[in-house]
């Protein structure tokens, strides 16, 4: 293909990166989980994939049991699904569902009743974003938008067109009932990731895989 006629498809992709760069989804501290009132805004270097947490000072290794709460779809106002359709919201809710509790039960023994050692964790699906049709993956073949994916992968930036999945964390003392830690997180693949580029829900699944690990994680 000549260089004449590959301007105009650049300066296009150009444009359409730049609209998609200025229109990222940015998470909430939903108004209607219940733990919104104690949610702060995060100034650390995770701010961009966690923009509000709660902490309080816990010993996580007295707790050897997890009992791990249905995921809540969010109906509040301030939720960001878009035009998601209600089938897709379902199977996201209950694609989080088994990874985190697959990914928890590697860490805790699996609980059935309230106790001292044991977690309950509320998980509410509170937004997401599918990849575009065929843009998303002609991204990732295109000159301008290799660029982009590229300098994104680098930042840890969400890629050209790319989906994502936004959701609230919330993890108390089973018996108690204390929040003990509390966050609202938007994960999304590598920029470079071609594979989750494929399917309108891929990205967002390859989301909450990351954000099933990053909890167990942070409970170590």
């Amino acid at each position: 293909m000549s260089t004449t006629r590959l301007a105009p498809l650049f300066l296009v992709c150009a444009f359409a990166l730049a609209a998609t760069a200025c229109s990222s989804v940015q998470p909430v501290a939903y108004s209607g989980i219940s733990s919104a009132q104690q949610l702060k805004q995060n100034r650390g270097d995770d701010a961009a994939k966690v923009p509000y947490r709660y902490a309080a000072p816990v010993v996580w290794s007295r707790y050897t049991q997890v009992m791990v709460d249905p995921v809540v779809v969010y109906r509040g106002a301030d939720n960001q699904f878009g035009d998601m359709t209600e089938d897709d919201k379902t199977a996201l809710a209950d694609y989080m569902s088994k990874t985190f509790a697959s990914k928890l039960t590697k860490r805790f023994e699996p609980g059935t009743q309230p106790s001292p050692a044991t977690l309950r964790i509320r998980l509410t699906l509170t937004g997401a974003e599918t990849t575009t049709a065929l843009v998303g993956q002609v991204m990732h073949f295109d000159i301008a938008g290799n660029l982009y994916n590229g300098v994104q992968a680098i930042r840890g930036g969400k890629g050209a067109f790319s989906g994502s999945v936004s959701y609230a964390v919330e993890v108390y003392d089973s018996s108690s009932g204390r929040l003990l830690k509390a966050y609202v997180s938007k994960q999304y693949p590598n920029a470079m990731n071609l594979p989750a580029a494929f399917g309108s829900l891929s990205a967002a699944r390859t989301g909450l895989d990351k954000g099933a690990d990053a909890l167990v994680a942070q409970l170590q």
